[in-house]
């Protein structure tokens, strides 16, 4: 005697629910609650989509437009290619890094904790 099987699902808030009875060989009603929850769907990899991936890191911290405006300001600069305007803007990052560095150890010897426009004068 075979058995038969009926299903009920109710869609949840939190994950899908399924009522099952079977009506065994000897007659008896049996059930059977299944609930696939959001652990249980990460589980199966149903309905989900995988993760963003991570942001790169930008490779200049200057607006490289903005860089290729002030290039083409220059009457001397026929063209500039997108590597010239990538090392001028690379070049400028470290210039600023340096003059910042030594002027904020000059204000450190000053013991303040402020850069102040002295400080930008006094650089070795």
């Amino acid at each position: 005697m075979a058995a038969e099987f009926v299903r009920a699902s109710v869609d949840g808030v939190a994950g899908t629910s399924t009522l099952g009875m079977a009506v065994a060989a000897g007659g008896e009603l049996q059930q059977e609650a299944v609930c696939a929850g959001p652990e249980e769907d990460a589980e199966n990899g149903a309905g989900l989509q995988p993760p963003p991936p991570p942001p790169q890191p930008r490779l200049a911290r200057l607006p490289l437009s903005r860089i290729k405006t002030l290039m083409k300001a220059d009457p001397d600069l026929a063209l500039t290619g997108p590597e010239a305007v990538f090392a001028i803007a690379k070049a400028t990052e470290l210039f600023i890094e340096t003059i910042a560095r030594d002027a904020f150890i000059h204000a450190q010897q000053g013991k303040r904790k402020t850069i102040q426009r002295k400080d930008l004068g006094t650089l070795d």
